[in-house]
């Protein structure tokens, strides 16, 4: 540990950590998010990308923003900056924890919006305020809840009262205890549901839409969304991790927790496919659907079902559980700078930037009525929050940590930290300095989309067989066994 940082709260125990990790990686996008680009990518070969890219790129950048965390026992900012200055490198590189901690505070201005969504159709579905006999119907119902600004700002109001009121509670009385019914809540829902998908008629076609690989299927655009869904699905770059590896006890293991989580969030995505999927073959409604599938195609086929309304309402409680779950795990890097340099109670910090959210996200809460005109290069508030995270601001803080650690700090001091044997320290050190690199580089590139503009859909290859011979040349060269015995 680094000599300034500070005793610190800890989570009770491990498990307490990958609960915590993996609600924050168990949020909207693999319950809404992931069925609905796995529709569009062809099903099991996209499944089976993503699962690689989520051990090649996600599980080393999550063991170095959780090693960055525990190393330097403090937010992104003090964190970055104390292990930085232990190895004698610029405390300019705090500069990456402050974009995390911004990330994922805008983030959390959007998110709550879209995370109220999830309340409102729970409310919906309770008095009956779901009835509509097709898709078109249940889009107009999705339109007229966002065209009221005191309904939609209501439930967003309602998602940020409720992540204050959990994070003013501290991490063990708030975070710990709240996840620990939360998470297998979910778990237990969707098992549920998953049963009543096994006699739905559908089911069978709902595996083989999962599980079977046709390499057909997938396009360079399939491989890059796999890439950057697993990337943004572990809540990477975004302050959460690093931050709640900050609590993470000396005694338990970064690789086991990683992979813990990562397993965790794997199988609640699949879970999901496999709630979602067989209802809606069982419909004949289209996988595809895109966005709406949640909110209009599945309302949809759920009134045409045995007990559709009971099952609806599972649904969206465990849907409103992992909104939650993810917009806790947002914030808390921002109350954890306040706490840890500004001298003022959790409580105090958490009811503040409450209400700094509150404000921000009701500018991009009106993007979708009172403020539908007001627009910038043509995007609302709301989509120039998403832009900025999603595009930018998370991949250049992976970019910049994961180089960080494998080109500028001193290897001795995350091999103290992973604690792992030579031989896979080394596979962690050439992951996190060649693979996760190339990987997160590739995302960026996509969002720009100046290389599609000058070689077409083929540039995802060209870039990774340049990226192969770079590092093929780097494994000859004699300067990589020096970097390595560092």
């Amino acid at each position: 540990m680094t000599n300034d940082a500070q005793p610190r709260t800890q989570w009770l125990g491990r498990w307490g950590f990958v609960l915590a990790a993996t609600g924050s990686a168990v949020g909207l996008g693999n319950i809404w998010k992931f069925p609905y680009i796995t529709g569009e990518y062809g099903g099991g070969a996209f499944v089976l990308v993503y699962l690689a890219c989520i051990l090649a790129v996600g599980v080393p950048v999550m063991m170095t923003e959780i090693a960055f965390g525990r190393r330097g026992r403090g937010s992104p900012i003090d964190a970055i900056r104390r292990v930085a200055g232990e190895a004698g490198a610029s405390p300019v590189w705090s500069l990456l924890g402050w974009m995390a901690m911004l990330c994922g505070f805008m983030i959390l201005s959007f998110y709550v919006v879209v995370a109220g969504w999830s309340f409102a159709y729970l409310w919906k579905m309770l008095s009956g305020g779901l009835a509509g006999s097709s898709v078109d119907e249940m889009a107009a119902i999705f339109g007229a809840n966002n065209e009221s600004p005191l309904n939609l700002g209501f439930w967003s109001t309602l998602v940020t009262v409720a992540t204050m009121a959990i994070v003013g509670k501290g991490v063990q009385a708030g975070i710990e205890k709240s996840v620990s019914w939360m998470m297998p809540g979910m778990v237990v829902m969707l098992a549920i549901l998953i049963g009543y998908g096994a006699f739905s008629g559908g089911f069978g076609e709902a595996l083989r839409f999962l599980f079977t690989f046709d390499a057909g299927s997938l396009s360079s655009e399939g491989m890059l969304a796999a890439l950057g869904h697993a990337f943004f699905t572990l809540s990477l770059a975004s302050g959460a991790i690093l931050t709640y590896g900050s609590y993470l006890p000396g005694r338990a293991s970064i690789a086991r927790t990683t992979l813990s989580v990562a397993v965790a969030d794997t199988v609640v995505a699949l879970m999901a496919g496999l709630a979602i999927f067989p209802v809606i073959f069982a419909n004949g409604m289209e996988p595809a659907s895109g966005p709406g599938l949640i909110f209009m195609s599945l309302p949809l086929a759920f009134q045409a079902m045995p007990l559709g309304t009971l099952f609806g309402i599972l649904f969206f409680v465990m849907l409103s559980m992992a909104a939650l779950t993810s917009s806790i795990s947002m914030v808390e890097a921002t109350v954890s700078w306040l706490t840890d340099n500004k001298g003022i109670s959790r409580r105090t910090a958490s009811w503040g930037t409450g209400i700094v959210l509150w404000l921000i996200s009701t500018l991009a809460m009106l993007s979708f009525n009172l403020g539908a005109e007001w627009t910038l290069a043509g995007k609302h508030f709301f989509d120039w929050l998403d832009y900025l995270t999603s595009r930018w601001m998370m991949p250049l803080g992976g970019l910049g940590m994961v180089l960080l650690a494998g080109f500028v700090l001193k290897n001795q001091a995350f091999r103290e930290e992973l604690g792992l044997s030579p031989a896979w320290h080394a596979l962690w050190l050439f992951m996190v300095r060649y693979v996760s690199p190339l990987g997160i580089l590739m995302i960026f590139v996509d969002a720009l989309g100046i290389a599609k503009l000058q070689f077409g859909s083929h540039w995802p290859w060209l870039l990774l067989v340049l990226g192969v011979i770079t590092v093929v040349g780097e494994l000859a060269s004699p300067r990589l066994k020096r970097a390595f015995d560092a």
